[in-house]
């Protein structure tokens, strides 16, 4: 048996570390959530938002348009654009209208048709997600706060301006826990070729406490880096090391009770051991049947990454994972120039994945429960920047919605002939984050945490008014 005392009694906690980190490196896993912290954290805290009423939703997977999608491009069909362009904008003052380009009325190349029973209209670009419109809600009628990426972005994930605020999955985790003690509660699919706009920010937990953050998976190679026991390093040595470092940390943890890191961290070298054995099969796409491969794009070059990542996000979740997010790189739906062309490419990429989860977690019972959505964080002008292309638009853009108790085959909302302004049912972001998260059977007023002297809370109801849209609610 080992004499811990007589260790503690020739080194700190802190010289061990200094002097021996590399090889417990592999130990010391960011970004994970420990399940039995959150759920008790959350039972203390966050519970008290629940509704009355639980909602459908128990999940919720976010596909993530980096930049700003078109979406008169993609979902809003506006004749009026057509028939004005190359023309100058005929409402109004283009200085009153728009900050930054004065170009003409710049029409959609690509023709619209109606999909599914519910004639919901949608372009020629996006012939899957035709395919489901009798399954999602598709919103025209959005608007936020600001034309700066950063901002928006800033905005749409964490419902505020400033930086360093708790993501909406944080907030979701924080008050629901995980349903699976060897994974984390809220998992980022990364892009393989680079992180977006604002980085690890996106998934960050701000005030509330690290466990809550998003944990990185890859797609391709190690699932989690640093994850895997080390070549040579037996499983007795692995066991040996595990239980030293826990000893460290619960003794340094007694002397600082107050460190939710601290405790965080412990937790995620629990986490972290279970993970080794539980990651590997969840990412293990050949248990998947070739008919399911092909249906997610995976057979075909220009989507077989992003459909390799939507099926994962169903694995996931299908494994009791809260909340799962896929990201792109940089910000590919920015199109102030050559707007058509990169559309085709981006929708090529993304049309056919993004449509097959959907049907995948419906046809496997797991829609009900699950929220899919799909949205950027703003939508593009009427008129042209350059030759072909779009500047950025704040006050309107379209997103859809599929799933966990939202409706089937509606449209909500509408802009203007131009596409240009939300005019009909108008949404802003806090009324979509509290909608959502009523949609989890959690209450968006009572849903708070104690931050710099006050109850800080995703949509801050007292300030905004954020309300829900219970349109777009079965």
């Amino acid at each position: 048996m080992c004499d811990h005392d007589s260790i503690y009694r020739g080194v700190s906690r802190r010289a061990f570390l200094s002097h021996y980190a590399g090889s417990l490196g592999p130990l010391a896993l960011t970004y994970l959530l420990a399940d039995k912290i959150a759920r008790a954290d959350a039972g203390a805290k966050g519970l008290h938002a629940l509704l009355p009423e639980s909602g459908r939703a128990k999940a919720v997977i976010c596909l993530f348009q980096h930049g700003g999608p078109s979406q008169m491009d993609l979902f809003d069909y506006k004749p009026a654009l057509t028939k004005w362009n190359g023309k100058p904008y005929p409402g109004g003052s283009l200085e009153t209208h728009f900050d930054k380009q004065a170009g003409n009325v710049l029409g959609s190349p690509y023709r619209f048709q109606k999909y599914g029973n519910c004639g919901m209209e949608m372009s020629e670009l996006l012939p899957q997600t035709g395919s489901i419109a009798d399954d999602i809600t598709l919103v025209r009628s959005m608007l936020t706060e600001s034309v700066d990426h950063e901002a928006a972005l800033r905005l749409i994930h964490t419902g505020k301006f400033l930086a360093g605020m708790p993501a909406m999955a944080s907030w979701v985790v924080y008050a629901l826990g995980s349903e699976n003690a060897n994974l984390p509660a809220y998992v980022v699919l990364s892009d393989p070729g680079g992180l977006p706009v604002d980085g690890d920010k996106n998934w960050s937990s701000g005030f509330l406490s690290p466990i809550y953050q998003g944990t990185p998976f890859r797609a391709s190679g190690a699932p989690v880096l640093n994850l895997a026991t080390p070549s040579g390093v037996s499983a007795g040595t692995r066991g040996r090391q595990l239980e030293l470092l826990r000893e460290f940390n619960r003794r340094h943890l007694e002397r600082h009770p107050e460190n939710s890191e601290l405790a965080a961290r412990l937790a995620n070298v629990e986490t972290a051991a279970r993970m080794q054995l539980a990651v590997p099969d969840v990412v293990d796409l050949s248990q998947e049947t070739e008919a399911t491969r092909d249906m997610y794009g995976l057979n075909r070059p220009e989507s077989r990454e992003y459909g390799t990542r939507c099926l994962l996000a169903r694995r996931l979740i299908e494994k009791g994972v809260r909340f799962v997010q896929l990201f792109l790189k940089g910000q590919p739906w920015d199109t102030h120039n050559k707007n058509a062309e990169t559309l085709k490419g981006l929708c090529a990429m993304s049309d056919q994945p993004s449509a097959a989860l959907v049907k995948d977690l419906k046809q496997r019972g797991l829609l009900e429960s699950t929220i899919v959505l799909w949205t950027g964080e703003f939508g593009r002008l009427p008129i042209s920047q350059g030759t072909d292309g779009r500047d950025h638009n704040r006050r309107g853009f379209s997103l859809w919605l599929a799933g966990g108790g939202f409706k089937s085959g509606y449209v909500h909302g509408a802009t203007d002939e131009f596409g240009y302004e939300s005019v009909e049912k108008v949404v802003t972001v806090h009324d979509l984050h509290a909608t959502l998260l009523t949609a989890l059977g959690l209450d968006h007023r009572r849903l708070t945490y104690p931050h710099d002297g006050r109850d800080a809370s995703l949509t801050d109801a007292d300030v905004t008014k954020a309300q829900v849209v219970r349109e777009l609610l079965a």
